[in-house]
């Protein structure tokens, strides 16, 4: 899959939060935005899979040189699109295996063997060190923070063979040491054995410590001001996104 972002331009209410982007993602490559707070990048993650609350004025959003912004999300999701959100939502009365099970169902063509599913499912919770007794709760209920994020990667872990791009916003929030490195092995060993592009968004670089992204993006203000390598993840380490703010 190859994901392009042209000249994008994109309003909630009556200001404009995205000014302007350009970013192409090929199949495989690992790309990293950074940026402070309210620069747009949560905004971008939920555009691109269709999220109605904000409105496109300008530009494309493209997978495989075809426009996606008519396409619903489920079925930008079928395409191989996939978010892990910053603020996974609790929902009451929905059994995370049953969500798991009904989320590989309606994305995959090929019928799903639950024997299967439960193994995958099982074997992925021993990797991300997390209690078997999660699958039989609620989805996200009471889980903590970590739980959390932990939760979306095991639905990422499920969903490998189908999903293509998975952008990741801010899977290192409220994460302490042993579980940002648990989630970040995790993240590495699902993308390079299903040969799968990511979009890694995020404010820190302490993720990026045991990750090795190929393309660096710094955005502020709505649009994407320094591009490059780890360099530029060097550069916010030392000088902070003021740092950029003359680009």
């Amino acid at each position: 899959m190859t994901l392009e972002i042209n000249d994008l331009h994109v309003d909630a209410g009556d200001k404009e939060i995205i000014k302007g982007i350009n970013l192409k993602i090929k199949n495989g490559e690992f790309h990293v935005v950074m940026g402070p707070n309210g620069s747009g990048k949560t905004t971008l993650a939920k555009v691109i899979m269709g999220y109605p609350k904000y409105k496109i004025t300008k530009g494309d959003i493209l997978v495989d040189g075809k426009s996606i912004l008519q396409l619903s999300t489920d079925k930008r999701a079928k395409l191989g699109l996939f978010v892990l959100f910053q603020n996974p939502t609790e929902i009451d009365g929905v059994n995370f295996i049953n969500f798991l099970r009904s989320a590989r169902t309606a994305l995959s063509d090929e019928k799903v063997s639950v024997k299967e599913l439960m193994n995958d499912i099982k074997s992925n919770i021993k990797e991300l060190k997390m209690s078997d007794e999660i699958i039989n709760r609620s989805l996200n209920q009471g889980f903590s923070g970590g739980e959390k994020k932990k939760s979306e990667i095991l639905q990422l872990s499920v969903l490998k063979d189908i999903v293509k791009l998975a952008i990741l916003d801010e899977p290192d929030s409220g994460l302490d040491v042993d579980a940002l490195r648990i989630v970040a092995d995790n993240i590495n060993k699902i993308a390079e054995k299903n040969k799968m592009s990511i979009l890694l968004i995020t404010h820190y670089k302490r993720i990026l410590d045991t990750m090795k992204p190929e393309f660096v993006h710094v955005m502020m203000n709505g649009k994407i001001v320094a591009e490059g390598g780890n360099d530029i993840i060097d550069k916010v380490e030392k000088g902070g996104y003021d740092s950029f703010s003359s680009a």
